[in-house]
């Protein structure tokens, strides 16, 4: 993009870049795609069940599509709509408890199957099932036993299935991938009736140690039925969940006890039935007011279960060996390079799929991305370097008034926060998190830093949701914060060991994290250390409480207060803290089955009060969104969720052409 010279002036520094970014990316080798952009971080996978990140959404929506899909409104395109995906249409019971979805009949996978309502069943029982480590998979515990089935809950008289560690069932996944375990196929499944769990302890060295003993009548199968009501055979089982130690001392000295892979609730008890190949039935605990937008939402699309059982995981997400069922199927990944995708001529709404070919590249510098977009490599940034945003906006501002702007800015239901680590101290004291709260002045970090509209937050959930009024975790002062610290036992700061802060590599990031540095230093006489990861790693991390205080950001997955909340559960997946409150604990479960919508909100803003009193995360800022996108690229609208789907998008060429002669681009 050529620049008038008075813009040229702020952006300088970004030229220094051109040069190096041209050998990361190689695009004279390929065919041109139709659309190209900046994703961000390098994907980690593509399995819908394995990732909770922007970056691998935005890919799996365009290879999988779930029951509903979110797309833009008809009657004001920057608001986002639940509409008809793989299911046609949905009818819900009078209690609405029971939502029952109606398949497409021409929905095929791209290996040809049909997708069937068998799809969701098989889909969602990985998705829930104990040995996947979906962090996502709370988000189906709204579902009647989901809950039960994916924590192994069991209690007498449940009807079970206990899994067998023989692994049955073939697989072509090469052990040369460095992770080649088999999270399905699994192996033989028994079924029976749970009868008593036993506490039995045991010698395991010069300790006594306790472990359980599950006592089942299995129940033999007929015509592959299970007979519930024919007579079984007792057996016992212990679990592989138990330590080494344990399990081996039970079988050593109980040889009748059996090692199994899992003892849960049998998933015939689950919420979750085809009742025929296009209609699923899903009962849930409680009337669920967002429910259709988690159906939408992508960890919940359908994954081909003769791909997953004939490779494997991680085997299946290969190119070769992939089957998807989206307006798009992946054609080759470069790892630091791109992703391909194509258009999948197999989708039930192809016709209207404009783009052929897109281009997914990995790049987590600003200034890269905003170097290719000048020069037009890409047509889409997911962000900017904050330098050169005030020339970019200015830009902007002075092209005629029927012109689309290139930057799309709009406010976003999103929260950049710190998460605590409670496990550690001193940031075990909620005194010493509260102070340090209020010794950060977040307006300095808008204004100075970030300078694109982002509001300095007071509390977690971000505003935007109607009749929610939320928590408060204070404003600014730092002469309270001083007050709470020495409290805690660390006056003028003496005696608080040395903190540090970590981030995933990323400008922004560690420039908000020197800020912060500076102003706990000023602020508290506390001495922060900086730390930066690259994405993969950075989870990691912050998965297994590697940290004092850990950089993150949260998107809402559906416009509902809980999609913030519900994650610091007492050991939430994304909880991330080690923080526990009972009382929290209470008030969002409590809330899931409260049927007056104001009382609901009214429990939900009790819980956020609780967790601004006791701050195991430090809520920073509101996100802005800060896509920058060619204004050729049709279709592209703002929105709260910044969700952006490919297969509406549509490239005027005309305009294209028009745009790269007036600068200059080829």
């Amino acid at each position: 993009m050529k620049f008038p010279l008075r813009y040229l002036l702020p952006l300088f520094f970004l030229v220094l870049s051109a040069i190096a970014f041209a050998t990361i990316f190689q695009f004279s080798d390929l065919p041109p795609a139709d659309f190209t952009f900046a994703n961000g971080t390098e994907v980690k996978s593509v399995d819908p069940k394995m990732v909770t990140g922007a970056p691998e959404g935005r890919v799996i929506e365009a290879l999988f599509e779930g029951l509903y899909q979110r797309l833009p409104s008809k009657e004001d395109p920057n608001v986002l709509v639940t509409t008809p995906g793989q299911a046609t249409s949905y009818d819900l019971s009078e209690d609405k408890l029971t939502y029952t979805f109606h398949i497409r009949e021409d929905a095929v996978w791209t290996n040809g199957e049909p997708v069937t309502a068998h799809d969701w069943v098989f889909s969602w029982q990985r998705f829930l099932h104990p040995q996947l480590p979906s962090e996502y998979a709370y988000q189906l515990w709204y579902v009647k036993n989901a809950e039960k089935f994916s924590l192994s809950k069991v209690d007498t008289g449940d009807r079970v299935e206990i899994e067998l560690p023989d692994r049955a069932g073939p697989t072509n996944l090469p052990a040369t991938d460095g992770n080649s375990e088999q999270h399905y196929p699994r192996g033989t499944i028994l079924s029976g009736i749970l009868k008593a769990e036993e506490k039995i302890s045991v010698q395991v060295g010069d300790e006594m140690e306790e472990g359980s003993v599950f006592e089942v009548d299995v129940k033999p199968t007929k015509a592959g039925k299970i007979d519930w009501d024919a007579p079984g055979e007792i057996q016992k089982f212990v679990r592989l969940s138990e330590t080494d130690a344990v399990r081996n001392a039970i079988t050593k000295e109980n040889p009748h006890v059996q090692p199994v892979n899992f003892l849960t609730i049998h998933f015939d008890e689950v919420g979750i039935k085809a009742s025929d190949d296009h209609t699923l039935v899903v009962t849930l605990n409680n009337p669920t007011p967002y429910f259709l937008d988690l159906v939408a939402f992508y960890p919940m699309h359908p994954v081909n279960r003769t791909c997953i059982e004939t490779y494997g995981y991680p085997g299946w997400t290969k190119p070769e060996n992939i089957v998807s069922n989206g307006p798009f199927t992946l054609e080759f990944r470069r790892i630091r390079d791109r992703i391909r995708l194509r258009k999948n001529p197999k989708y039930w709404d192809a016709e209207q799929v404009k783009l052929n070919i897109i281009d997914v590249l990995a790049v987590q510098s600003d200034t890269t991305v905003l170097n290719m977009y000048m020069n037009g490599q890409i047509d889409w940034g997911i962000t900017v370097p904050t330098p050169a945003l005030p020339a970019l906006l200015k830009r902007d501002a002075e092209k005629p008034a029927d012109s689309l702007p290139d930057m799309r800015i709009a406010p976003m239901l999103t929260t950049y926060f710190y998460r605590v680590n409670t496990t550690k101290p001193p940031l075990d004291n909620p005194k010493v998190r509260r102070a340090l709260n209020l010794a950060i002045n977040k307006q300095e970090i808008v204004d100075y830093i970030t300078k694109a509209g982002q509001i300095p937050a007071t509390s977690y959930v971000p505003p935007g949701l109607a009749g929610y009024g939320g928590g408060h975790s204070g404003e600014f002062n730092p002469a309270e914060a001083q007050r709470l610290l020495a409290e805690a036992g660390y006056p003028g700061g003496k005696g608080l060991p040395k903190i540090q802060i970590l981030y995933n590599t990323h400008e922004a990031h560690k420039d908000i994290a020197s800020v912060v540095q500076q102003q706990l230093k000023k602020n508290l006489q506390i001495d922060v250390e900086l730390r930066n990861l690259e994405w993969s790693v950075f989870l990691a991390s912050s998965r297994n409480l590697e940290f004092d205080i850990a950089r993150a950001g949260w998107i809402a997955d559906y416009p509902d207060p809980n999609t913030f909340l519900d994650m610091f559960v007492t050991d939430g997946e994304n909880n991330q803290t080690g923080w526990s409150n009972a009382e929290y604990d209470r008030l969002i479960h409590d809330s899931q089955s409260e049927a007056d919508p104001v009382k609901r909100l009214e429990m939900l803003s009790q819980a956020e009060q609780i967790l601004m009193d006791e701050m195991p995360i430090l809520p920073i800022y509101y996100y802005v969104s800060l896509n920058i996108v060619r204004p050729y690229v049709k279709n592209f609208y703002p929105n709260i969720q910044d969700l952006h789907p490919l297969h509406i998008l549509e490239i005027d060429e005309a305009e294209k052409q028009r745009i790269f002669k007036a600068e200059g681009l080829r």
